[in-house]
């Protein structure tokens, strides 16, 4: 190509902004925002595929004895591990020899050009990885990234997460809970509260209880329209990501149906955060790849790419609301 210091113009340029790329997904979006605060966004550095150990069942030698009784000593199989795919994404930033060496001459046009671009690309990344983010995973054949419909399901009876079979393990199953299917009514600004104080007890053990509601526009409106002026607590520390968040029993209560957003409609996910993990590879969180030029075409084309998925330790303290 014609201009020697295109390519380091272009690499420079999406190495640096790469790191920003990261940061603005989880700026906007409610979800990765919150696992970010509490650290649940664990990077992963390889593997044949994303490994998540667990407990599963309690210690089985617990017994009540008297003087020398004999104890019971024998194992327990407490732990096992589910295991999820690796998902990959990519965007395509890409210009030819007519836009960067005619109609963009000089170095500053060339920058706007390809900053244009890049800026493209970060907003359609975003866009898409929040969107796989509250997805079921089953998108393009199975490659899209297993989110939240998938970990957190309205069917918690059925299907496999992590290669955990949720017919055969009971432990396995995220709380549902649904008004017209408990013999209630559908879910409104009247009866919103108590609905959610029960996903609240469904979803509690011990000192473990949910730290972050997200809810469509619909559900959200709902409790909010459902409390009193005063009792309209909000945490101001979410204004950094763009948004406010209501409170309920301490876990932040935040709308994440606005425009673009994935949370399905009618729905209100009562989550645990400290046991669903955002897992991306620490080798390739949204990184330019090196520029490849095509052989027969004056164009070439840089990638922008991400790999992970998202992962889950305990569906038992996660919970969703459904009309």
């Amino acid at each position: 190509m014609a201009s020697p210091n295109l390519n380091e113009i272009v690499t420079t340029t999406l190495r640096n902004r790469s790191g920003v790329l990261a940061d603005n997904v989880t700026k906007n979006n409610a979800l990765l925002s919150k696992m970010k605060r509490s650290g649940s966004i664990k990077p992963v550095s390889g593997g044949r595929t994303i490994v998540q150990e667990l407990e599963y069942n309690e210690n089985g030698t617990y017994q009540r004895y008297a003087g020398a009784q004999v104890l019971n000593i024998s194992p327990s199989d407490v732990f096992t591990a589910a295991e999820f795919d690796w998902k990959q994404a990519a965007v395509a930033v890409t210009w030819n020899g007519l836009e960067v060496d005619v109609q963009n001459t000089g170095a500053e046009q060339v920058i706007d050009l390809l900053e244009g671009r890049i800026g493209n690309a970060e907003k359609t990344f975003t866009n898409n990885l929040n969107y796989d983010m509250y997805s079921n995973g089953t998108a393009d054949g199975g490659l899209q990234m297993g989110g939240i419909q998938l970990l957190v399901a309205d069917a918690p009876i059925s299907g496999t997460v992590g290669g955990i079979d949720r017919a055969m393990w009971p432990f396995w199953r995220n709380f549902m809970f649904s008004g017209t299917g408990n013999g209630g009514a559908a879910v409104s600004a009247t009866n919103i509260q108590n609905y959610m104080n029960q996903m609240w007890l469904g979803t509690k053990r011990g000192s473990d209880t949910v730290n972050l509601v997200v809810a469509d526009n619909n559900y959200f409106s709902f409790y909010w329209s459902s409390l009193q002026t005063i009792q309209r607590i909000t945490r101001t520390d979410q204004g950094e990501a763009g948004f406010r968040a209501l409170d309920y029993m301490g876990a932040d209560v935040v709308p994440d149906g606005a425009i673009g957003s994935a949370c399905p409609p009618n729905h209100m996910y009562f989550l645990n955060t400290d046991y669903i993990k955002y897992r991306p590879s620490s080798r390739r969180n949204m990184v330019p790849l090196d520029t490849v030029q095509s052989i027969n075409q004056d164009a070439s084309v840089k990638l922008i790419v991400w790999a992970g998925n998202m992962t889950l330790s305990n569906a038992q303290l996660q919970g969703v609301l459904i009309p």
